[in-house]
């Protein structure tokens, strides 16, 4: 008697490091998972974790400033100007639009399409490469997350 066919497993979530909760590290996988599509290397992956690290806390918010954020899934709220998701992207700086931005897919392939353009990013320090994306107000705070990127890209790779 054939035994049964096996099941296809279910592809297993990934478990949390570096003090990352279960809905942290979910975000974390589709940034790096995006990121592997479009070819980024591992550098240009833990510059995207960081800089996640740094504007979200690797949560997908909505924003208090618009409304309409509030209409797709999201995991808390912020209330810096316009942004939303995981990089706390501005509809208003021309990054997409609120329901675009508020799918961590959609938000990672921009932070990644805007990274690549940066001259020579991958010779920058992970903090000079992320700011050049973000423009931030506070260009040195990506640094401090580099060595938790890190961490968490070797575990999803």
């Amino acid at each position: 008697k054939k035994a049964a066919p096996k099941k296809p497993a279910k592809p297993t979530r990934p478990r949390p490091v570096a003090g990352l909760d279960q809905r942290q590290m979910d975000n974390a996988k589709v940034i790096v998972d995006v990121g592997r599509d479009m070819k980024i290397p591992r550098r240009g992956l833990i510059v995207a974790i960081a800089t996640a690290m740094q504007e979200s806390d690797l949560y997908n918010l909505a924003s208090d400033v618009l409304p309409e954020s509030y209409e797709y899934p999201h995991q808390g709220s912020g209330s810096d100007h316009d942004s939303v998701g995981l990089f706390q992207q501005r509809p208003s700086s021309g990054w997409g639009t609120v329901a675009e931005l508020m799918r961590p897919a959609y938000a990672a392939r921009a932070f990644y399409a805007a990274l690549v353009e940066v001259p020579d990013w991958q010779e920058l320090s992970i903090t000079a490469a992320a700011q050049a994306v973000q423009i931030s107000a506070f260009p040195d705070a990506y640094a401090q997350h580099e060595e938790r990127a890190t961490t968490v890209v070797d575990a999803l790779i």
